[in-house]
């Protein structure tokens, strides 16, 4: 496989042209060093998919001062509000910044984009930036859709050392599993997570072209072969025009 996890959800993708792309950084332990030197250990581009999945940008780019940092607009403004009161949060400068306008221009780079198609989802609440990796035929993304409850994500957490969820845990794990009755996802997409509706609507028409057969989300589980069924399942709203 040339895309696969590393640690917490954070995706490692092996590019055409031998560097690596990772996705949704995490901690940069010695169990991901290791990984990462298992495949390569050139990392190329450091990729926030949105504003919320950013934190640890500062220790991989200390890392590996050559890469290119991608993200959505408002990023680095947050961050750079951040930097003095979180010790993790540096003020690194953006080799790519995603924004509204002419958003279908920007280009990361030619290697990045031998392998990958991308969409900004400008009108998601979390400013998305969703990825189609062609070769493997997987749409990498963030909080677009979850894909709850996270078993994967926690499979090597003691079970002493797991805590119960409360009530609102336990209902947003119910609105955000798209396994069952699809509607309180739906309505999730549809009055929460959208803010510009025609945006997020045309983003999601958009990404319907691509031919995805796996999904993986930063929060829950792998979606293997039936990735574009669940994201046509979500979406139906916003693809068919009725609801």
């Amino acid at each position: 496989m040339t895309c696969q996890f590393v640690a917490y959800k954070m995706v490692a993708v092996k590019l055409s042209g031998g560097g690596l792309a990772i996705f949704s950084p995490v901690a940069l332990t010695e169990d991901v060093k290791a990984k990462i030197a298992e495949m390569g250990g050139d990392i190329r581009y450091i990729v926030a998919p949105d504003i919320e999945h950013h934190i640890f940008i500062s220790e991989w780019a200390t890392a590996f001062p050559d890469a290119k940092i991608v993200g959505p607009e408002g990023l680095p403004e947050k961050r750079e509000k951040q930097t003095g009161s979180d010790p993790k949060i540096g003020n690194e400068k953006f080799s790519v910044v995603f924004k509204k306008e002419g958003k279908r221009d920007i280009r990361i780079g030619d290697e990045f984009d031998a392998d990958f198609e991308y969409e900004y989802m400008d009108g998601h609440a979390n400013k998305e930036i969703a990825f189609f990796y062609k070769p493997d035929r997987v749409l990498i993304q963030a909080d677009i859709i979850f894909n709850l409850p996270c078993i994967e994500q926690y499979s090597r957490v003691p079970e002493a050392e797991k805590q119960p969820g409360g009530i609102l845990a336990r209902t947003f794990e119910g609105v955000q599993s798209p396994g069952g009755d699809p509607k309180w996802i739906r309505r999730f997409q549809w009055y929460i997570a959208c803010k510009d509706k025609e945006s997020f609507t045309d983003s999601v028409k958009r990404m319907d072209q691509w031919d995805f057969v796996t999904m993986i989300p930063c929060h829950g589980e792998t979606v293997e072969g039936t990735g574009k069924e669940l994201y046509r399942k979500v979406f139906d709203w916003n693809l068919t025009g009725k609801h």
